[in-house]
């Protein structure tokens, strides 16, 4: 298994996760939010959706497919196009009304663009710089496995939701 075969293969349990957790839900099971406090499963979803499709198009050089492929305007949220959910208020998460169909939608799209990305990464190409703003700078292998890592928890906490 090499470089890119590894990550797919993360990857795609990711989209496993994300598919378990929305198919066959109406929009009230996926805005219930526990305590009427914690993130909705729509919120959950449409997030890691985000950080994922921001951090690899800006790693990748290519366009967002919120942008590119118009889900921003498909999903009709209140957020500014570049929003990813971080430091989101409860009004902010509550505002998230988004189908199932949707929310699957823009992460299997999200999903095909990051395939088509990695199908092509080696092993060198994993110490390139792709952020300079930290210390030490980050590189792509780090942030792959930050968005990961970050994917997983959120998918989990869908999961977890919807057993609620």
């Amino acid at each position: 298994m090499n470089t890119s075969e590894l990550l797919l293969d993360a990857f795609g349990r990711i989209q496993e996760v994300v598919h378990e957790a929305v198919e066959g839900l109406g929009e009230a099971a996926l805005r219930t939010r526990p305590d009427d406090h914690g993130n909705s499963i729509a919120w959950l979803i449409w997030h890691l959706t985000r950080i994922q499709d921001d951090h690899l198009a800006d790693a990748g050089g290519y366009e967002q497919t919120y942008t590119a492929e118009g889900w921003h305007e498909r999903l009709g949220l209140p957020f500014d196009p570049a929003d990813t959910g971080y430091g989101h208020s409860e009004e902010d998460v509550a505002s998230v009304k988004v189908p199932a169909e949707l929310l699957i939608g823009y992460y299997d799209a999200v999903h095909a663009r990051t395939a088509q990305y990695l199908k092509g990464l080696t092993d060198a190409d994993l110490d390139r710089i792709v952020d300079h703003r930290w210390n030490p700078p980050v590189t792509l292998g780090v942030r792959l496995i930050s968005v990961l890592s970050d994917d997983l928890q959120h998918a989990g906490q869908a999961a977890f939701v919807r057993g609620l």
